[in-house]
């Protein structure tokens, strides 16, 4: 196991485990999370041994509570703000990464932590799971790409009431919005994500990563487009298939 300051990074039979481990503060998203996760990241996009990553949280009672405030409401100037961001573009990264990304979620998942969670692409829940986007409420708005990732799984109006008017929502609310693809027993989240995680690890792991493209790179082209983008991927596979490349 490789650990850094605020996440664990662990590697076992082809699937890589992402731990936020700021327990003590209910794994508030701060600056050093945010320079750990994008070397973790890079890793796992790197590393052709990885089929499948499962992102979840060390605390007990959450998932991720959202940024630390203390540190992301006092950057020390607006263009060396862009500067760190422009290094450390960790949502753009989330969204790059090849292999399939799973979501365990459990307890609080606030602000920068829904946002963690919704550029994952399967997300399982625990029945104690409550999400939420508290941001304008503090008089700022989603800086981690939820204006964006929210509403492309649940929908303008249940996004804009949710952020608006600070309505969290219940794991079952989540489920039927369509936010989480499934919701466990509390402290079953990881066990179902790891059930999840090794069914996809037995399929080839670049059909699994074509799939995860055309699906992901399709949704923003027209459907002709996207229907090309299938063709193309389609035949390549199956030259590799009959060349055994």
């Amino acid at each position: 196991m490789s650990a850094f300051e605020t996440v664990l990074y662990e590697k076992k039979d082809h699937i890589a485990y992402v731990t936020l481990n700021r327990p003590q503060a209910l794994n508030a998203y701060s600056v050093r999370m945010r320079d750990d996760l994008y070397q973790v990241l890079s890793a796992v996009k790197d590393d052709d041994e990885i089929r499948v990553a499962i992102v979840r949280g060390a605390s007990d009672k959450a998932f991720c509570a959202g940024a630390d405030l203390t540190e992301f409401l006092t950057a020390p100037s607006a263009i060396k703000a862009r500067q760190i961001r422009f290094r450390r573009d960790l949502w753009r990264l989330f969204l790059s990464v090849p292999q399939p990304l799973i979501a365990a979620v459990h307890g609080y998942v606030l602000g920068s932590g829904m946002e963690i969670a919704a550029s994952c692409d399967i997300r399982i829940a625990s029945e104690n799971a409550q999400f939420g986007l508290p941001e304008v409420g503090l008089g700022i708005i989603p800086g981690a790409g939820g204006t964006q990732t929210i509403p492309r799984l649940i929908g303008t109006s249940r996004s804009l009431e949710m952020l608006l008017t600070n309505r969290w929502i219940s794991s079952a609310e989540a489920h039927t919005f369509g936010l989480v693809n499934r919701v466990v027993p509390n402290g079953q989240h990881v066990r179902a994500a790891e059930e999840i995680a090794q069914k996809i690890a037995s399929f080839d792991p670049l059909a699994v990563r074509e799939a995860k493209y055309a699906v992901t790179h399709g949704l923003d082209m027209s459907l002709e487009q996207g229907l090309e983008l299938e063709k193309r991927l389609t035949l390549m596979r199956r030259r590799s298939v009959r060349t055994g490349v």
